[in-house]
């Protein structure tokens, strides 16, 4: 039995019988498989059972965000506000070989959506591999990637071709003063170019994630929806969100959905709602032109109740939620050359117990304030967005 870390698991009878984990890993296909192979596990019966797993919520495990490095080339004041950081030990950062299987283990659980995340990911040299290798995965049906695009520009053709479907790039601001600002670095040009070339090199569904703050970029919505316009790429308004480095968080800076659709409305006129997405996080809508964009909610008006995703840091922790304080060591087990059945036991019973509802819980606090301050980040980094993934 291998060693891991792990919360309070009290959860076995919550696994949908799609293909019980329990059942599928006495399947002699399982059993004849070394780690080695555990990435792509379509001739094996065990690929047949289309195993499936609900927490107790009955939220499908479905999305997974996964981390491939903890370091950026910016630092955005709401994620990485101090000068200096703890990075992960080098020494931890999953390997190739580590980060395809364990994709593998959680596509046995359900798993059909891998957003690969950082940091940011395109500084991870070996991404193109990793692109490729989770691209032959046939039970990934959707493999995206969120970057901020200072280094897409010379890296999108080579992703197109090694099988990534979509791209999101974050972007807040299109004025060269307030990006220098935000970021502490002087590249917009780089981004925009990055954006460019995405959609040179065929990227289909587009799409740019902007955190609206109030006193600081509230007055960009136009802006970046007529940008998302130039560019064929959809804009999503994010609520400001009080995790990870966002230690300057007040309520009194954040646009709400509601403020930010007044503010459309007066410029463009009547904006219609389109249907919900599933468990998608954006409310989507569409103007008149027939221009749609999104608004996630995530402050005001949180998703919770069908949030499927959780997130891998680049080192094998494994959050449930966003605003988890503990996460799961998946790395030892992988090292320790666990059983793969034996991981995939791990990962469908603690899912199985998830009731997790951060960003509800933090709604509903009469006096809320940063989810953490510098202090508390630097004891642990796992705590920092740029290492759990946004």
């Amino acid at each position: 039995m291998c060693r891991f870390v792990a919360a309070d698991l009290h959860r076995r009878d919550r696994i949908v019988r799609l293909g019980d984990p329990r059942k599928v890993r006495r399947r002699e296909g399982l059993r004849a498989l070394s780690l080695g192979g555990v990435e792509n596990l379509a001739d094996t019966a065990l690929a047949e059972s289309g195993a499936q797993v609900a927490d107790r919520l009955g939220r499908p495990l479905r999305s997974l965000r996964l981390s491939l490095i903890d370091m950026c080339n910016l630092r955005c004041n709401y994620c990485m506000p101090a000068d200096e950081y703890i990075w992960l030990p080098r020494e931890d950062i999953l390997t190739v070989d580590e980060i395809c299987r364990l994709v593998g283990l959680f596509t046995e659980c359900g798993v059909d959506k891998v957003r690969l995340t950082g940091g940011e990911p395109l500084m991870r040299r070996e991404l193109v591999q990793i692109v490729e290798r989770l691209a032959a995965n046939p039970r990934i049906s959707d493999l995206s990637l969120t970057t901020n695009a200072v280094q897409l520009g010379r890296r999108a053709e080579s992703l197109k071709a090694a099988g990534l479907g979509r791209v999101t790039v974050s972007l807040d601001t299109l004025r060269r003063d307030r990006f220098r600002q935000l970021t502490r670095r002087d590249q917009l040009d780089q981004v925009i170019e990055g954006i460019e070339a995405a959609r040179r090199a065929g990227f289909e569904g587009l799409k740019i994630n902007t955190v609206i703050m109030r006193g600081y970029n509230d007055d960009e919505l136009i802006d970046l929806l007529e940008f998302g316009k130039r560019t064929r790429s959809e804009v999503r308004f994010i609520e400001y969100m009080d995790v990870g480095g966002a230690t300057q968080w007040s309520m009194d800076r954040v646009v709400s959905r509601g403020e930010m659709l007044e503010k459309l409305e007066a410029r463009y006129g009547a904006i219609e709602r389109l249907s919900a997405n599933g468990s998608a996080p954006a409310d989507r809508y569409v103007l008149g032109d027939g221009t749609v964009f999104g608004v996630i909610a995530s402050t005001t008006e949180p998703f919770c109740r069908t949030c499927d995703r959780s997130r891998v840091t680049a080192d094998g922790l494994w959050f449930l939620c966003l605003y988890a304080s503990s996460g799961i060591d998946l790395r030892t087990p992988l090292r320790e050359a666990a059983p793969p059945e034996e991981i995939v036991s791990l990962i469908a019973d603690a899912w199985a117990g998830r009731v997790d509802r951060g960003a509800e819980e933090r709604r509903g606090l009469s006096q809320r304030g940063p989810l953490y301050q510098i202090e508390d980040l630097r004891k642990d980094p796992h705590r920092e967005m740029h290492t759990r993934g946004g």
